[in-house]
């Protein structure tokens, strides 16, 4: 049956005419963590399969949502939604897209083993009320069910019963299944074929419901860690169009007639996080946890100099930051939006004063495929608190090899970049980052910084429909956040782009996500 499908989707491709077929060659930093878009909650891997999957709605270009697999929608009770389907939509594989298949979905990605089950952090239940009509039950009043769904992609249940896919996968943990190495959404791209850190090629779905803004064939999905490989197959015009663009290349590139750069910031904010359970992970200080200490989270905030961090590490393109959100997200506070200033002599004050005169040392784990310039500014920190008398010990690797080790809680310091998507609002950092493990909630938290006050006001604006009520509650639980150091704020993370003049025309938002169907090639 997939051959079938697949051979057909081969033939409407064929059709158009090899001279007229436009073949966008797109080569990503790294590449994402499977073909099951519920296998863990990574915003890159989530944007690439929105190719393929999709859910009842969408972000447009300018982030505002909009109908998708559901047409309409409406609330039937404070706890109660209701989602008229769009009928006629057909999977890949042919099958007909159905409520069955929302239920089936929904169940999945919210089943207590799933990576992703923090995205649908108020779900109750749904239940099928026709083939075109869906209801959702959530555990009070929620006001951001829609902005959640946009990253919740629907599967075909028959599919993954005829695959043994029901339950979910989890690349954190190694967790496989069928669904890791295949995929059958609904979509404007099909997957045609994939090599695993090599190539994933993607044609064009002929069936696709939706009225097509791109005339693009065929999507060829290449990963090119090397940044400067990634630039010289830009300039050579082996690629078209990458997504992460290096910051220290942008000159050249921008210099080069053939190559277009767009940059700006986006909603990303980078952090550290600390690992704040009763002992450290890798420290020569065994019987207690330093970082427990508020003095000596201060002084690792102080030690850092920003300036120089931004100057060096990232190009002068970031935007140094206070806050622990980005200021578009609702939520932020200008007010918070103010750093500690770089002082060593304070710093190495506040660690004698919490008893640690000569320091201490302590695992630093980054990632050297992950944030923009992370191994550049992770270096450029471990630096400087060593300057400050501190023994970081920074441990480098891919995010392959990292993830499970922050997972486990494998760590005393990492480096950290929270986006708050698909909410668009704090209460995505509040809810899956910064609250106690409970339920649906702290899914990200690894180091055990939750704090009952934070929690009891997450709790409260999670089912404060009134925004005027909502909003302030979430600021004062990022200020509880921010005042007791729980994080170590750097920057507002910048994105670079860079196409060829192949590319007449695409999107860039600042969740910096590619929607290369809203994309057209010369």
């Amino acid at each position: 049956m997939k051959r079938a499908w697949m051979l057909a989707a081969i033939a409407a491709f064929a059709l158009t005419g090899a001279a007229e077929a436009k073949t966008l060659k797109w080569g990503a930093a790294r590449e994402i963590a499977s073909l099951d878009p519920y296998s863990y909650g990574d915003t890159f891997t989530l944007s690439v399969l929105n190719h393929v999957y999709e859910g009842l709605v969408r972000y447009t270009g300018d982030l505002k949502i909009e109908p998708a697999l559901a047409e309409s929608w409406e609330t039937v009770s404070p706890t109660v939604w209701r989602f008229k389907l769009r009928q006629g939509v057909k999977f890949h594989n042919g099958n007909p897209f159905t409520a069955d298949d929302v239920v089936a979905s929904l169940e999945r990605v919210t089943n207590d083993a799933s990576p992703l089950k923090g995205n649908l952090p108020a779900y109750k239940s749904s239940k099928k009320i026709d083939d075109y009509t869906v209801e959702i039950e959530v555990n009070g009043p929620y006001p951001l069910l829609l902005n959640d769904l946009t990253n919740i992609f629907i599967f075909n249940k028959a599919w993954l019963v005829a695959n043994n896919s029901l339950l979910p996968t989890d690349s954190g943990k190694g967790v496989k299944g069928y669904a890791t190495d295949n995929a059958n959404g609904t979509g404007p791209f099909i997957v045609e074929s994939r090599r695993a850190d090599a190539k994933t090629v993607y044609v064009k779905n002929p069936n696709w419901w939706d009225k097509p803004q791109h005339n693009i064939d065929t999507i060829e999905f290449l990963p090119i860690a090397s940044a400067s490989t990634r630039v010289a197959a830009l300039l050579s015009g082996e690629i078209d169009f990458t997504n992460v663009a290096p910051l220290q290349d942008l000159p050249r590139l921008s210099a080069s007639p053939e190559v277009k750069v767009l940059q700006t910031n986006e909603l990303r904010t980078v952090i550290f996080a600390l690992n704040l359970k009763d002992t450290l992970f890798e420290s020569d200080v065994k019987d207690k946890n330093p970082l427990k200490d508020i003095r000596v989270r201060e002084a690792l905030y102080r030690a850092i100099d920003i300036d120089a961090v931004q100057k060096r590490a990232m190009r002068g393109l970031s935007r140094n930051t206070g806050a622990l959100i980005a200021p578009a997200i609702p939520g932020y506070e200008p007010s918070q939006d103010v750093r500690l200033p770089f002082d060593l002599d304070g710093a190495k004050k506040l660690l004698a004063a919490a008893g640690y005169p000569n320091g201490f040392s302590f695992q630093m784990n980054c990632q050297s495929d992950g944030l923009v310039n992370e191994e550049e500014f992770c270096q450029a920190v471990a630096s400087m608190w060593s300057r400050a008398g501190l023994r970081p010990n920074l441990s480098l690797g891919p995010r392959s090899q990292q993830t499970p080790k922050r997972v486990k809680g494998e760590f005393d310091v990492i480096s950290f970049g929270w986006a708050n998507e698909p909410m668009i609002d704090a209460y995505s950092i509040l809810i899956q980052v910064m609250r106690s493990k409970s339920g649906s909630g702290g899914v990200f938290n690894w180091g055990n910084w939750g704090d009952p006050r934070i929690d009891a006001l997450i709790d409260k604006a999670g089912v404060e429909l009134d925004n005027s009520k909502r909003i302030p509650m979430m600021m004062e639980a990022l200020k509880i956040a921010k005042t007791e150091h729980l994080f170590i704020p750097l920057h507002q993370q910048p994105m670079a782009w860079a196409m060829r003049n192949t590319v007449a025309a695409t999107v860039q938002a600042s969740d910096n996500k590619p929607r290369l169907w809203l994309t057209t090639m010369k």
